[in-house]
């Protein structure tokens, strides 16, 4: 075809990354450059899919003109399996072609929309297209595919590759204000590159810099192109949020409220839950009789279903799929904490067929994505990887693993993600096996020649890209690894895998002001009351040590202690008993440590304590506690429930000032010289239940 056309037109083919003759010729004089509008781009496209939107992105960025073949048409992808396809590509290109014939200055090039951007403008294009000096041009490479058998067809060259395939050395590198793909073997700039098969996902790679996707001097170029403005709407989208308890997972009620508060209407949410672990139907079950006058319908599978987590993540889905009504599917994993209630909003508005906020584990580059996979097809980290979880490079990426939390449109479930099993795959996790489908993994293999594998590489792809955005602060990853639940209050004990989440939970939210707005008071002398515990914090200390229920009764002989006698003893459970030391003594380093040094100016303390305890004050065990100086440098005592509700009397008696604090709050503590010059006494309750959380510190 080329050859009965050769001599009326030049016809310039573009299959691979960077430009190159067949085999070299004679010089020829220099000639004046060929006008842009004397170039005309052709490509087949029977779908508009992800790629075929990019590839006209950059074209026209470029001002490219563009001639799209087989619209609308079917894919004829081949007649028998033995043959590797192209062929109607082939029959649309010679088709379009007749109507040119009488242009003899026109210069046609070819390429695969689908897995092809332009990195350079038509002047370039055209200016490297004549140092060539042929007429025709095919990229070409070190490499021949699909055929080995073919490879003595091919001219002998004295430099540069030799067959026509694709793949080379390329680079990312940044110039004069935008992003270029630099081929290190020959130090060329290629104008247009091409990925295919194992090559192409360091195309999506390229693709999110190059033409203008991200630069360093103004960030994402196309982070707000094509968005969809939910104002504008006249119905806003309808959701199915699909959520997955596939473990144990610390604060699940906060996970659950946090659902029930993102920033959208919620007659337009539906709810698909899957529990898969016995611990949590309490709090589901909570979580339904707050929801369901709310949200509806709410379909929830418990851990008597005996559902795989493939098989659950596929009835989600497969929920809104058969719902012509919903318009989005969001996935989201337990251990998501979702901090930005617009989340939702925000995947929405950003228009992508398949997106999900980033989120990482506090403080490490563990994230929810992956910009690169290993040649076995796992995690490798791609360059841009830390710029992207630290917030150095801001936008919306093309990537090819995304899990825990993603959002999908509907119409694209029940299009090109029309089958019903997408998360089981060769053994796969199920977010893995449902990226691999989305990406079609199968692409990437290359054999020796035609086979039943090797004809699927010319079908046209899914072509359903993933994004990741960091656009903004969406969240972050919990940690499940180590979540024991073998305790009443199991949150209590995550002060080390998830503290930002524990501070959260039970430290009072008007802690920081201590240090910003000088709220510690001083209702007797040295003795500092400030906030510390949430309510939660109380509640669940108080549980814990009710749920253990070995109470100490108050006696002088005590075996938990050094010489087994108390002088002063109190009706007490220690934090040793229950496994807390180790978390209260890092609260204490941690939070308490901090108060000290502001109200004590000049001590440092070890935050080193032998006795942290729990006292339970009652009118049948102990009412009071007699005067006495505790063997510490410094005590704190934490109120733990509420006068006035929960018990009435009590308090504390600073004996030597004769100063007494007889209203304590829920949540604040006291904390004060332990020995010489504040001896106190336990006021007596008088009704109910007190509660206080006990440390002798620095003893």
């Amino acid at each position: 075809m080329a050859r009965s056309i050769a001599g009326q037109l030049a016809l310039f083919l573009g299959f691979a990354i960077h430009l190159q003759p067949v085999h070299p010729a004679e010089p020829e004089p220099e000639r004046s450059p060929i006008p842009a509008d004397e170039l005309l781009i052709f490509t087949v496209a029977t779908k508009e899919r992800d790629g075929y939107h990019r590839f006209m992105q950059s074209a026209k960025h470029f001002n490219y003109t563009v001639k799209v073949l087989g619209q609308g048409e079917e894919w004829k992808s081949s007649e028998t399996v033995n043959s590797i396809g192209g062929g109607q590509k082939v029959r649309l290109l010679k088709s379009a072609l007749e109507m040119y014939a009488d242009r003899e200055k026109l210069v046609v090039m070819y390429l695969d929309c689908y897995d092809v951007i332009f990195a350079g403008g038509p002047e370039e294009l055209l200016r490297k297209f004549q140092q060539a000096n042929h007429k025709v041009v095919f990229a070409a490479d070190g490499r021949i595919w699909p055929d080995k058998r073919l490879s003595d067809k091919y001219p002998v060259v004295r430099s540069g590759k030799r067959f026509l395939n694709a793949g080379d050395e390329v680079l990312l590198k940044f110039e004069e204000g935008r992003g270029r793909a630099w081929n290190s073997v020959y130090d060329t700039m290629p104008v247009t590159l091409h990925g295919n098969g194992p090559t192409k996902l360091n195309l999506h790679y390229f693709g999110n810099y190059i033409p203008n996707g991200w630069t360093r001097e103004s960030g994402c170029g196309v982070c707000d192109s094509d968005l969809l403005d939910l104002d504008t709407l006249q119905e806003i989208p309808k959701v199915t949020i699909g959520v997955f308890i596939e473990q144990p997972t610390p604060f699940l009620p906060r996970f659950l409220d946090i659902l029930l508060n993102l920033d959208y209407p919620k007659e337009k949410l539906s709810f698909f839950i899957h529990n898969n672990e016995v611990y949590h139907e309490k709090h589901i079950k909570r979580f339904w009789e707050k929801a369901k006058h709310m949200i509806k319908p709410i379909k929830i599978v418990g851990p008597e279903e005996y559902l795989s987590q493939a098989d659950a993540r596929n009835m989600g889905m497969d929920i809104c799929r058969q719902n012509k009504e919903c318009d989005y599917y969001f996935s989201i994993d337990a251990d998501v904490v979702l901090t930005n209630p617009k989340t939702l909003k925000l995947l929405i508005e950003q228009n992508r067929k398949m997106i999900a906020p980033l989120v990482t584990r506090h403080g490490k580059l563990w994230s929810n994505f992956w910009g690169a996979l290993s040649a076995d097809g796992y995690y490798a980290r791609s360059e841009d990887y830390v710029d992207i979880v630290q917030g150095n490079r801001i936008g919306v990426w093309n990537v090819p693993f995304v899990a825990n939390i993603y959002l999908i449109k509907g119409q694209t479930l029940r299009s090109e993600l029309k089958d019903r099993n997408y998360f089981a795959r060769d053994r796969l996790d199920s977010d893995m096996a449902l990226c691999r489908n989305v990406r079609e993994m199968n692409l990437q293999r290359e054999k020796d020649s035609p086979s039943v594998e090797t004809f699927h590489m010319l079908r046209p792809p899914k072509g359903i890209f993933m994004y990741i955005t960091n656009r903004h602060e969406f969240g972050r990853l919990l940690s499940t690894a180590n979540y024991n639940t073998s305790h009443h209050s199991n949150d209590l004990w995550q002060i080390f895998e998830n503290p930002v989440d524990w501070k959260e939970i039970y430290i009072n939210p008007n802690y920081s002001k201590i240090f910003t707005e000088n709220i510690v008071e001083q209702p007797c002398p040295d003795v500092f009351w400030f906030p510390i515990f949430s309510e939660t914090a109380c509640d669940e200390l108080v549980q814990e040590m009710e749920h253990f229920g070995q109470w100490s009764g108050g006696k002088h002989h005590d075996s938990r202690i050094a010489g087994g006698y108390e002088n002063v003893p109190t009706d007490d459970i220690h934090m040793k008993q229950v496994g807390l030391e180790k978390v209260w003594l890092h609260f204490i380093r941690e939070f308490i440590a901090p108060v000290t040094l502001k109200v004590f100016a000049g001590y440092y303390t070890k935050g080193h304590a032998l006795l942290n305890f729990v006292v339970k004050y009652t009118t049948e065990r102990q009412r009071s506690l007699r005067p006495h100086h505790d063997s510490s440098t410094f005590t704190i005592n934490i109120a733990l429930n509420k006068v006035g509700e929960d018990f009435q009397g009590g308090g504390c008696k600073f004996l030597r000032y004769n100063c007494s604090i007889e209203s304590p709050r829920k949540g604040w503590s006291f904390m004060h010289p332990g020995r010489l010059t504040h001896l106190h006494e336990g006021l007596p309750i008088l009704k109910g239940t007190r509660y206080i959380a006990v440390s002798f510190i620095d003893p």
